[in-house]
């Protein structure tokens, strides 16, 4: 039996019948919340958000000529490996998924398995991880535009020192300010956006496969080449691949944005885990593909254009097709961009609102409000624009902003997921985790969710360590940068929270499901995990 909600001596209980009955219907009394998403998208859309948060095109055409640079050929090697400890990390996702499909993701996952302050942090490591993924990725169109047309290099010609970073900070606004109007507008515009975005991404990177395939100009083995890139390091190829791994790294996550979608998905508990792993198996394989025949096609795989912001992936797109074929492909890849910033602002409003309506935020009653019109959270979609946009103007000075911002990205998603991960594994140890009681119709993991928990945590731990690593080739002069940003989030966000916060968390009024005989909700607060199926 499930707990009542914990209601507050100063709290009403909502006596809306319509409310309450719609709560029930869809699911989500069982979490202590009334519906105010609106339930419309199916399984296609979902799925096409895992997939476009992942965004195969754009992260090998951003990342490319980075792990290029540091690993050689060989770099190819971290896809797959990068893809071993993510699907670990996927799968015990897809279980958190079928029996919580609620916004937030990691936030409402790491609330029912550990405690409010570990949640509350998971959150928080969330949304500015996101914010930061959505400046990194709007900055990926500078890497893309000018090859298509001189005339997207508006600042300079491109040879000044500040040129490539100044534009893309100019381009990368122009793409925030785009998702932002397109997020607050509602959720079924930005699903139409989307999904046809997919599609034609996933049409062009196979087919880009496939042409790359009919112009193979390198043997199999140059897979195996290092160009010496490790020669005057210490610690010699290992180190440069280590370095390298980050390439893929920085590509592979934000499968969890199915599931962040879960209040507004249909049938979320079956489509929610479905959902994640095919979008991380599909980017795996595709773009697997799509690293390995590029690589074998290049003409001389010491061509220094490989391996330099300005040419990389995009590079080998227009040696291999010309024009204007390779210009169409340049399209699509800047189509995915765009299309990723958006998922990727949608799941971070997602994350907002989750933990606003818990009265876990500043302005959280602004920030939960939905728009009766749009069925959408407005405030946080502006507020989540402005932060990436204050993100870009800051380090509009640094040569190497993007591989500095997709970096705190990145290690801040990683310590993220580990409040998740962690929380689960210590559940599982202590004999905690449901069972055979689990309802057999969802995903769920059985006798090898022990051994997938584990290699989730130790990749989490081990990719966490190797992002932060204090490098110049990452942060540039300020190499322990990724670490004293993490601990100032980190630091500043919690303080906020114990000192502040926590002594007023609770389900706001407007959000909260009706608690009676025969509905009982989970209370957020609760550190007991649910049942899988409505308490009735």
């Amino acid at each position: 039996m499930i707990p009542p909600h914990s209601l507050k001596s100063s709290d009403s209980v909502p006596t809306n019948p319509a409310a309450h009955e719609e709560s029930a219907q869809t699911g989500m009394t069982e979490f202590g919340y009334s519906q105010t998403l609106e339930r419309s998208l199916g399984g296609f859309a979902t799925f096409a958000a895992g997939v476009s948060f992942i965004s195969i095109l754009t992260g090998c055409s951003q990342l490319f000529y980075f792990g290029f640079s540091f690993g050689g050929p060989a770099y190819w090697w971290t896809w797959p490996m990068v893809f071993i400890g993510q699907v670990m990390v996927a799968l015990t996702f897809a279980e958190l998924a079928a029996r919580y499909p609620v916004a937030g993701s990691v936030y409402n996952w790491a609330k029912r398995l550990s405690n409010p302050s570990v949640s509350w942090l998971a959150g928080w490591l969330l949304i500015f991880a996101s914010i930061f993924t959505l400046a990194g990725v709007a900055l990926a169109l500078q890497i893309t535009l000018p090859q298509i047309w001189n005339g997207f290099q508006i600042v300079g010609d491109g040879n000044g020192k500040y040129d490539f970073a100044l534009n893309g900070v100019l381009l990368g606004a122009i793409t925030i300010i785009f998702t932002t109007v397109i997020n607050a507008y509602g959720v079924k515009l930005m699903s139409i956006i989307n999904s046809t975005g997919v599609v034609i991404e996933l049409i062009a990177t196979v087919a880009l496969a496939i042409w790359f395939v009919f112009h193979i100009n390198q043997p199999v083995t140059a897979i195996f080449e290092t160009n010496g890139t490790g020669d005057d390091r210490p610690g010699g190829y290992l180190s440069s691949f280590l370095i390298a791994a980050l390439a893929s790294g920085f590509v592979m996550f934000g499968f969890d944005t199915a599931s962040s979608l879960g209040e507004e998905t249909k049938d979320p508990k079956k489509s929610s885990p479905r959902a994640i792993l095919r979008a991380v198996i599909a980017s795996f394989l595709i773009g697997g593909a799509l690293l390995f025949f590029g690589i074998l096609s290049a003409k001389d795989l010491s061509d220094p254009k490989l391996g330099s912001g300005d040419g990389g992936l995009q590079y080998l797109v227009l040696q291999a097709f010309g024009q204007p074929a390779g210009t169409i492909f340049l399209i699509a890849i800047a189509i995915a961009i765009i299309v990723c910033a958006l998922t990727i602002h949608t799941a971070c409003i997602r994350a907002v609102f989750a933990m606003a309506r818990d009265n876990n935020l500043p302005f959280a009653r602004a920030l939960s409000s939905v728009n009766s019109t749009t069925k959408t959270p407005v405030a946080p979609a502006i507020v989540i624009g402005v932060i990436a946009l204050t993100i870009l103007f800051v380090n509009v000075g640094q040569p190497q902003i993007f591989t500095v911002v997709t970096s705190v990205a990145v290690v801040l998603i990683y310590a993220a997921y580990l409040m998740v991960t962690i929380p689960m594994l210590v559940r599982r140890l202590q004999g905690a985790w449901p069972g055979e009681d689990i309802d057999k119709r969802y995903f769920r993991l059985g006798r090898w969710g022990l051994p997938v928990n584990i290699v989730a945590v130790l990749w989490g731990l081990f990719m966490g360590i190797n992002i932060l690593w204090p490098r110049e080739e990452t942060y540039g002069v300020y190499p322990w940068g990724g670490v004293l940003i993490l601990v100032a989030i980190t630091g500043f966000g919690f303080a906020y929270y114990w000192f502040k916060l926590r002594h007023n968390s609770g389900v706001l009024e407007a959000h909260r499901a009706i608690v009676d005989a025969g509905h009982r909700g989970d209370s957020p607060d609760q550190n007991t995990l649910p049942d899988t199926n409505p308490v009735t």
